[in-house]
């Protein structure tokens, strides 16, 4: 477990400590994967574990090897163009959707490529004592990325797994379960008025969290807890997939073409449920949050509740003026009452709240401004953090963002109301 990458730190040999640290983690991810395993990709949003391993590395080496390692060779002339995501400012890159085609290059030559970027890295890093505080920026945002990709990539090995009639499980399941109770739901009331929201510059943050700003908010009250696996079942027996009066149009459209029927990886058993986990598959529990869950459901389950969801402005003032751990595991643990519970290491949540730039946003200068300003279309936002989020990657201003039918992530809702 490493300490939040909140900042870059002073000492160079700290820094190091933190690069090495975290890319042996997201190795270590796939060490109960076979080959076969970090090769397949289930769908065109997901991608294989071989390529999250060569495109985080990619990253170190496009934006601060090439451009500000005098004498770097890369490793291989063409892997700018296989492991680029998106940035258009780098050059031409492979198809997303046919990135499970690539049985080349393998996955012990890409695990090469990724101790070839880390040599020279770490050879680099001592001897650029002089590094400014651009250079410094980047390397931090590549450490936060490669988390990112490390929670990315465990989303993407769970849907491919899940596609699997065997449910292979991914880890064995904890010696210790969870209890069986489910907390009560409580509200928490929240005053109005003129607040201050984002992040400013002292500590590391994405673009999207900046400038600070302020805005007024009316009065309203949270829920203490995610909504549950048991409640989301009451849902579904009131016949909450087949009335249209609870979902927006564009839901409604979406859940007829989809044939959607209950959260992602709900499998029917009789009368009752099962749930696919990188656990395996085992019996719904009732206490436990329900996840992956799409924006659209989030938002007809709360109109089935008498409730809404909450803006992201509501959710960041519950976290700024209350305390939550974060539990890091495979899957998310029940909820254990008293106060607030569950803001970070459970679950994102979804907001009503389209991902939209903050008032004076200004994207980063380069080509690492293509990371989250053009995005700001069509999007809504998710708070908090999920059990998978790597430890030090969570903070109150985080802004994550998906497209409202997406469901593989790690996402469940918080109701609010208003008073």
């Amino acid at each position: 477990m490493h300490e939040p990458l909140l900042r870059a730190p002073s000492d160079c040999a700290a820094l190091a400590e933190h690069y090495r640290g975290l890319r042996q983690a997201s190795e270590a991810l796939c060490a109960p994967l076979s080959a076969e395993d970090c090769a397949l990709q289930s769908m065109p949003d997901a991608s294989p574990a071989k390529w999250h391993l060569a495109h985080t590395s990619w990253f170190f080496e496009q934006f601060i090897l090439r451009p500000h390692c005098p004498g770097y060779r890369e490793f291989h002339p063409r892997f700018n163009y296989l492991f680029n995501s998106y940035y258009q400012g780098a050059g031409e890159r492979h198809p997303r959707p046919r990135r499970g085609l690539l049985s080349r290059p393998s996955l012990d030559e890409v695990l090469a490529y990724r101790h070839h970027v880390d040599t020279a890295l770490l050879e680099w890093l001592p001897a650029a004592h002089d590094i400014d505080g651009a250079i410094a920026a980047l390397l931090l945002l590549g450490l936060n990325h490669e988390q990112q990709h490390q929670e990315l990539l465990l989303m993407d090995i769970k849907h491919l797994l899940a596609q699997n009639p065997l449910a292979p499980a991914y880890a064995p399941p904890p010696e210790t379960a969870d209890g069986a109770e489910t907390v009560p739901l409580g509200w928490q009331r929240f005053e109005g008025g003129i607040h201050r929201f984002g992040a400013d510059a002292s500590q590391f943050c994405y673009d999207n969290e900046t400038p600070l700003h302020r805005a007024l908010l009316e009065p309203f009250e949270l829920a203490t807890r995610l909504v549950s696996n048991g409640e989301w079942r009451d849902f579904i027996d009131d016949g909450g997939y087949q009335r249209p009066e609870l979902w927006l149009s564009d839901g409604w459209d979406w859940l007829q073409a989809e044939g959607v029927s209950a959260p992602l990886y709900w499998r029917a058993d009789g009368d009752d449920w099962r749930e696919f986990s990188l656990h395996g598959e085992r019996p719904l529990a009732p206490a436990r949050a329900v996840s992956h869950i799409s924006y659209y459901e989030a938002d007809a389950y709360a109109r089935w509740a008498g409730a809404r969801l909450p803006t992201e402005y509501e959710w960041e003032l519950a976290a700024r003026e209350s305390s939550s751990d974060h539990r890091q595991q495979l899957e998310p643990a029940c909820a254990n009452g008293g106060g607030m519970a569950q803001l970070f290491g459970a679950l994102w949540q979804w907001t009503r709240s389209p991902y939209q730039p903050y008032p004076g946003f200004q994207p980063l200068a380069g080509v690492v401004g293509e990371y989250n300003g053009k995005f700001m279309a069509n999007q809504m936002v998710l708070r908090g953090s999920a059990c998978i989020t790597p430890a030090g990657h969570s903070r109150a201003s985080y802004r994550n963002f998906f497209y409202p039918h997406m469901r593989w992530q790690y996402a469940g809702l918080r109701l609010a109301r208003d008073v």
